[in-house]
């Protein structure tokens, strides 16, 4: 697969769930792969956003690609918040402080990312933010001065039914807060997640096949 099939399989979904072409956007899941092979497998077919999850591979990469749109899709650690510099969104807020230290840090960069709170979907191991806690937290991101612009969720793997709810649960409590940008679905069920409002699809494997 490449990033001309995925953009295919993109506005295919768009078009079954009758969606306008182009509503669903692709973030190319960079992390792992060399500046080679993101300059051969992505950005000779267009202009991504890049996603990436370990800050210091996200500092050196955006040195090597300047002028790139980066988002942050991994943990937020509070020792790794300073490589974020070059990021126009993070996916992955799940707590209070996390807003704290970037909009701290956003004081000396003399910007600030957009930020999407990522909710739990309910397995216990997995990051994000509860149901009840979600009300409280995007209110607290908000005194910060963040932007806070929608909501992300992993959903379960290999449970097509779990992972449908998952998505329409997510796209139920983004209309709730009146949130617009609903980052969801990755190699394997991005096509589902268009079904249920994904603004963004989060793939990275089968850009890379």
């Amino acid at each position: 697969m490449s990033v001309p099939d995925v953009l295919r399989g993109l506005r295919a979904a768009e078009e079954a769930a009758g969606r306008a072409p182009g509503s669903a956007r692709l973030v190319a899941i960079t992390k792992g792969h060399s500046v080679e092979e993101i300059t051969e497998h992505v950005l000779q077919h267009g202009t991504f956003p890049l996603g990436e999850n370990r800050g210091q591979e996200l500092r050196d990469k955006a040195r090597a690609l300047p002028g790139q749109d980066w988002h942050f899709i991994g943990p937020l650690q509070r020792n790794k918040i300073k490589y974020l510099a070059p990021v126009t969104l993070v996916h992955t807020l799940e707590v209070a402080w996390q807003a704290e230290e970037i909009a701290r840090h956003a004081e000396a960069w003399g910007r600030a990312p957009d930020v999407l709170l990522q909710v739990s979907n309910g397995e216990r191991q997995k990051h994000g933010v509860s149901a009840e806690n979600l009300r409280a937290l995007y209110d607290q991101v908000r005194q910060t001065g963040l932007n806070v612009r929608g909501l992300m969720v992993m959903a379960p793997y290999d449970d097509p039914a779990a992972a449908r709810a998952v998505f329409a649960d997510t796209q139920a409590r983004a209309h709730d807060l009146g949130l617009s940008e609903l980052s969801m679905g990755m190699s394997d069920d991005y096509p589902e997640a268009v079904r249920y409002g994904a603004t963004l699809v989060r793939v990275g494997r089968a850009l890379f096949q």
